[in-house]
This record gives structure tokens, C-alpha cells and sequence, in this order.
């Protein structure tokens, strides 16, 4: 299974990125998908995760704000982030995992300047 993840960049506080993540190796129709950040100093966390039927959760510090999605056809999950606040400044790395192992993608700078 291999995740590549995109979209990160500096951005304005207030503004949007979408982040992209194409996974390959995988069916990726039965997979749960997530997106997880971690910020210097702070452990990795989840940020939003959907379901291979739909179902999507939220930390509480994006709702409202940030929209997980997918498309089977490209085998990509999308981080939507609006709003976004100087918070939100980490490396964002997509997610899945098979029983017992994890498979990361290499993680996306994403900077919010205030």
C-alpha cells in the first residue's frame, strides 16, 4: 500500500487548501481513510477519518471547518480545510491500515500565518 499525499502550502488565516491523497496497492473501496497532523513539539492526531461506506468523523478543533471526502474511481481521499487558523500549522500525513499495520504517506506542510 503506498499514500501520497499534496496540497500543502502557506496559506492566510481565514483561507482553504485541499489536500489530496492518492493510494495505490490497494482496494481502495474497503478501506477506512484518515488524516492525522502533528505540529513541532506535539504527538500525531487524528483530524478526520471516513469509512470505506461514508461515514466521516471530526475532531472537535475542525468541525465545522474541515471536510473529509473520497472517490473510489480515483482512489483518492481529499482533506477540504476552510477557515483555516495559525493552529492548524503541522505536517498533515494520510492514513489507513490493514489488521494490525499502519501505512502512512509522507506527510504535507501546511502553514497558516496569522
Amino acid at each position: 500500500v503506498q499514500l501520497q499525499a499534496s496540497g500543502g502550502g502557506l496559506v492566510q488565516a481565514g483561507g482553504s487548501l485541499r489536500l489530496p491523497c492518492a493510494a495505490s496497492g490497494t482496494t481502495f473501496t474497503i478501506d477506512d481513510m484518515g488524516w492525522y497532523r502533528q505540529a513541532p513539539g506535539n504527538k500525531r492526531e487524528l483530524v478526520a477519518s471516513i469509512s470505506s461506506g461514508g461515514r466521516t468523523n471530526y475532531a472537535d478543533s475542525v468541525k465545522g471547518r474541515f471536510t473529509i471526502s473520497r472517490d473510489n474511481a480515483k482512489n483518492t481521499v481529499y482533506l477540504q480545510m476552510n477557515s483555516l487558523k495559525p493552529e492548524d500549522t503541522a505536517v498533515y500525513f494520510c492514513h489507513t491500515a490493514r489488521g494490525v499495520i499502519d501505512y502512512w504517506g509522507q506527510g504535507t506542510q501546511v502553514t497558516v500565518s496569522s
